[in-house]
């Protein structure tokens, strides 16, 4: 019964035993962290995600990093700018481990690290710039900041993946003189506004001018060519009648010099009695005379 009982406990110890030697030796990693295995206290592999093997009590695994991306607090920093003005930056900086062997051989605390590095670098980049323009330009800074950052974190097993300066804080005194050189601003643009619409209204007056004077030039022309066009007309007119008159005095003497002078003096006549100026008409008393001495003319010439 002793030996029955000593054989199944020795049994037991090394079933026990292979468990625990597949336990040590089999390992799974998650997909966020990776495994830092130490043989005899010294460095040997990474253990990635999924399913793992090592020699057990002979490797261990020394540190779990994890590898998901991280944000340090957020710090504030002391800068004097390229202007003297003393201003504080939030800023904060994003990374993960991409070699999670440097990351725990190299440096103790990097979180740490990455800040006072991070700290470094702004009052650098900051100390380059204006206060208007550390204001205006902070991508640009975030830009130049980042790609510094990563230079410095490589040699860590850190990869920087975005660096930012959330706020820029001054003093009141500050505020105030940018408050006064806002106004100024803005005062300055409403002037130059309103000389650029006196400007342009005096433009636009000037060429309405202009345009007006261009269409009574153009209605001028166009009288004078009217006027022109009737007198053309009218000589050709009295030309003609000259010729007609001409004619007949050729054909027929006398009476048709006498015919024209007595129609003239008839037309002369009608027209001194429709004048709305005329009041008292004196006719001669040989009107009569002369209009039967037309009449006759007349039909003399028509035969």
């Amino acid at each position: 019964m002793e030996e029955l009982s000593v054989g199944a406990i020795s049994t037991l110890v090394i079933a026990v035993f292979i468990i625990v030697t597949l336990f040590k030796g089999v390992h799974t990693v998650d997909q966020s962290n990776e495994y830092v295995v130490e043989r005899f206290g010294k460095f040997r592999t990474t253990l990635t995600a999924g399913i793992n093997i090592v020699i057990p009590y002979i490797d261990r695994i020394a540190h779990k990093v994890s590898i998901l991306e991280r944000q340090l607090p957020s710090f504030y920093i002391s800068v004097i700018t390229r202007d003297n003005v003393e201003v504080n930056l939030e800023s904060t900086v994003f990374f993960r481990i991409i070699d999670p062997s440097k990351s725990v051989y190299r440096i103790r605390n990097v979180d740490q690290a990455l800040q006072t590095t991070a700290e470094s670098i702004v009052r650098s980049a900051a100390g380059k710039l204006d206060l208007d323009e550390l204001q205006s330009s902070r991508s640009q800074m975030n830009q130049e900041i980042l790609e510094n950052l990563r230079g410095a974190a490589e040699i860590w097993g850190v990869e920087i993946t975005r660096s930012e300066i959330t706020d820029v804080q001054v003093d009141e005194q500050t505020k105030q003189a940018q408050r006064q050189q806002l106004n100024a601003e803005r005062e300055r643009r409403a002037t130059v506004a309103r000389a650029e619409g006196e400007k342009r209204s005096i433009e636009l007056q000037a060429e309405a001018k202009l345009f007006e004077a261009q269409k009574q030039a153009d209605a001028i022309r166009v009288k004078a060519d009217a006027d022109a066009y009737a007198v053309e007309i009218a000589a050709k007119a009295i030309a003609e009648q000259t010729r007609l008159i001409a004619e007949a005095i050729n054909n027929n003497g006398q009476a048709a010099v006498q015919y024209d002078i007595l129609q003239k003096q008839v037309g002369a006549l009608t027209t001194m009695g429709a004048s709305p100026n005329s009041k008292t008409l004196v006719v001669p008393t040989d009107v009569t005379k002369t209009l039967g001495g037309l009449e006759v003319i007349k039909d003399l010439l028509k035969s």
